[in-house]
């Protein structure tokens, strides 16, 4: 499983940031605390201290790297508390399905409302991908999904674009991506209107009150 593929609210935060780090430290020995913490979308002094317990509970080993870097590896407990949480969040997945499917209606009900038409989604995941269901139903185009992971190009039918497209290009963009939410929202607010960048309820977004994002907050309303 990819390490951005961990949906925000069917694992509790601790178990899902306990989970992306055991997997970045899986997939890359060398990665340092800043990467990991981008990747999640958190603080890095939040990857900081998760990193320090999983040290603790004997889930993580550290050895120092030259240059003063250090070098993080999975220890036997730290293999099977990963498979444990990866299997806990694959029993979820059709709890997501369910979630998304519902969320996704309220969005695309909240634009069309509006007349947006145009519409990009951002983020090349599970929920970018039940978001192209969900679209049929509505008097919305989907124009792209916006990755900045390479070698994708296409996507449930759709173009994968690198770039956040500007306001005269869409009317509004979803945000879909749910292994480091936060930091995709806040990647599109600054290229784009806040209160035409929508997030699902679900993803645990947290919304900046003093850039006036307004109320499109899981369904706009």
């Amino acid at each position: 499983m990819n390490k951005t593929d961990i949906d925000s609210s069917d694992l509790d935060n601790e178990s899902r940031i306990t989970l992306g780090l055991l997997n970045a430290v899986h997939d890359n020995s060398a990665a340092s605390q800043r990467s990991m913490a981008d990747n999640l979308g958190i603080a890095l002094g939040l990857a900081n201290a998760y990193l320090k317990r999983c040290v603790k509970k004997g889930l993580i080993k550290v050895r120092q790297a030259p240059a003063n870097r250090y070098a993080y590896y999975l220890t036997p407990k730290g293999f099977s508390e990963k498979s444990r949480l990866t299997a806990e969040f694959l029993t979820q997945s059709f709890h997501l399905f369910r979630r998304a499917r519902t969320e996704s209606a309220a969005l695309f009900e909240h634009c069309q409302n509006r007349g947006w038409r145009r519409v990009a989604l951002y983020g090349a995941s599970d929920l970018a991908e039940i978001m192209t269901l969900s679209a049929r139903d509505y008097a919305v185009v989907l124009t792209a999904v916006v990755s900045r992971e390479p070698g994708q190009t296409e996507l449930a039918g759709l173009p994968v674009v690198a770039e956040v497209p500007g306001p005269g290009d869409v009317d509004a963009i979803i945000v879909c991506d749910i292994g480091r939410p936060q930091a995709a929202y806040d990647e599109v607010g600054a290229h784009f209107p806040a209160d035409r960048v929508l997030v699902p309820r679900f993803l645990g977004v947290a919304r900046n009150a003093s850039s006036a994002r307004g109320t499109a907050e899981g369904g706009g309303r």
